[in-house]
């Protein structure tokens, strides 16, 4: 079996459940439940809401992760760009935009015949779309 080059992914935030919220609101797919992880033996404590995929291994999935120690998302730098599927990009804006987030590059193609979209979400982390039409 093929496996996915991704397996999991970390989206650092500074406001758990405001980023839950967003990202449930955005991408219209259950989030998980915040869950507190005690810190201890040099590691601090942490905060993370999952997203949902159940134990398919094919799906790559990822978290929410509210941890001292970490950097939310900076609109000056980009370090990392998540890509999130989706039937029309536009549409995906106007989520993004409703649930407090920012459009930083409105749908333009990449790859005949991809298109891409480029937004912030409320914790400032670059976010993208892909979709073919």
């Amino acid at each position: 079996m093929k496996k996915n080059i991704i397996c999991w992914f970390e989206i650092y935030v500074k406001d758990i459940h405001r980023a839950r919220d967003f990202y449930a609101s955005v991408l219209s797919e259950k989030i998980n439940e915040v869950v507190e992880t005690p810190g201890g033996a040099g590691i601090p404590a942490l905060k993370m809401a999952s997203f949902a995929t159940g134990k398919d291994s094919s799906i790559v999935s990822g978290a929410l992760i509210e941890m001292e120690g970490t950097k939310a998302g900076d609109e000056k730098v980009v370090n990392t760009i998540v890509y999130f599927p989706t039937d029309d990009c536009i549409a995906s804006e106007k989520k993004v935009a409703a649930a407090g987030g920012k459009i930083l590059k409105s749908k333009f193609p990449v790859d005949a015949p991809g298109y891409c979209s480029l937004c912030l979400d409320t914790e400032g982390n670059p976010i993208g779309f892909f979709s073919w039409m």
